[in-house]
């Protein structure tokens, strides 16, 4: 096994200020001063007539559904985790890796996300650093294929007219600022599948000069020179991923097809659970998946506040027409898909900093 020597104090140090847990603060008070905000600025003249919310067993009920789903998300993350790794990996580290690769995506910038440590992560539980990168490399492009497929299958069993649509802006036109959002994360998504797909499957050294970049930012420095050793390795790799047959990227993208399906079915949940939802369950899916793209551009750690804000005003023709109602939900949604991922990492971070560097800090 190729791996990378380090000074264990250094590293953990290094990956210590990454996964702090006091920068869970930032994402969660940018989230409630959003929700906050908008609220007051849509009751300043008003209150929130909560009649219209149909609290009962139904509520309760569809919201676990709605917390099972995220957790059938997870469990499909592990599953393609385990195929990536051909089972070189047991339960448990699979769990740790995906929380661990979560909670770091919490707490960075959407564009960014957790991607520039998750090889450290898959590395320390025993992968070579070449074969980690390739796996990361590979759910990257499995993740984005996902978006890159879905994207254009909803347009045209929607409508564009459907899907780019409020009623704040009801038509496709130069105004339409959900349009630009969809369209300049949909451009970003496709460029970097299309740049994933040509290292994975025609030539792996694109991706061993990626990782050489990857390593070049500040928290993987000073794995940098030793990385350059593994070149070789990564390269080894990535072709070995590239002979596999057929059917191990169909399970790989099959686990990727459920895992983001069933976050997506999560605001179906969140709808039935409050309101009287019988039609457009697909335009609500289709609207997901458009609003996910969006995601893509904003700068805050996990699209905190732009999130809540694009859920309100994109999906609000699906809700109540009352005033803080939509941003309610938006909240909501957020508890259930995003923050559980600081508590969660709460105990797993430490616990795997303490496990694989042997301090308590």
């Amino acid at each position: 096994m190729n791996t990378i020597p380090e000074n264990k104090e250094e590293t953990r140090n290094n990956l210590v200020k990454s996964l702090r847990l006091r920068r869970v603060f930032l994402p969660v008070f940018i989230g409630i001063a959003a929700v906050a905000g908008i609220m007051y600025y849509q009751l300043k003249d008003s209150e929130i007539p909560f009649d219209v919310v149909d609290f009962s067993f139904k509520t309760v009920f569809w919201l676990l559904i709605a917390g099972v789903l995220m957790v059938i998300r997870d469990f499909s993350y592990m599953v393609r985790f385990k195929i990536l790794t051909e089972d070189k990996v047991t339960w448990y580290q699979a769990f740790r890796v995906i929380m661990l690769w979560e909670f770091t995506s919490a707490v960075s910038p959407s564009a960014v996300g957790g991607t520039s440590v998750a090889v450290i992560f898959i590395h320390k539980e025993g992968i070579s650093i070449g074969r980690s990168s390739a796996i990361v490399m590979a759910t990257s492009f499995l993740d984005e294929f996902y978006f890159v497929l879905m994207f254009p299958v909803m347009v045209l069993v929607v409508g564009p007219h459907l899907l780019f649509s409020t009623e704040q802006a009801a038509q496709i036109n130069f105004t339409n600022q959900f349009f630009y959002f969809a369209v300049v994360g949909y451009s970003m998504k496709l460029g970097y599948n299309m740049i994933i797909a040509y290292g994975l499957f025609k030539n792996p050294k694109v991706i061993k000069n990626f990782v050489l970049r990857l390593f070049g930012l500040k928290i993987l420095r000073r794995w940098r020179k030793q990385a350059r050793r593994a070149g070789l390795d990564i390269v080894k790799n990535s072709e070995e991923l590239r002979r596999k047959p057929f059917t191990f990227w169909l399970k790989a993208f099959g686990a990727t097809f459920i895992s983001w399906t069933a976050r997506y079915w999560v605001v179906n949940a969140i709808f039935l659970a409050f309101f009287t939802f019988k039609e457009g369950h697909l335009l609500v899916f289709a609207k997901q998946l458009v609003m996910w793209i969006m995601m893509l551009v904003s700068p805050t750690p996990g699209g905190s506040g732009f999130s809540e804000f694009v859920f309100s005003e994109y999906l609000s023709d699906f809700m109540p027409q009352v005033a803080g109602i939509a941003i309610i939900i938006a909240f909501v949604w957020r508890l259930i898909t995003y923050y559980p991922y600081f508590i969660i990492g709460a105990f797993v971070v430490p616990r795997w900093i303490q496990d694989k560097f042997g301090s308590k800090k």
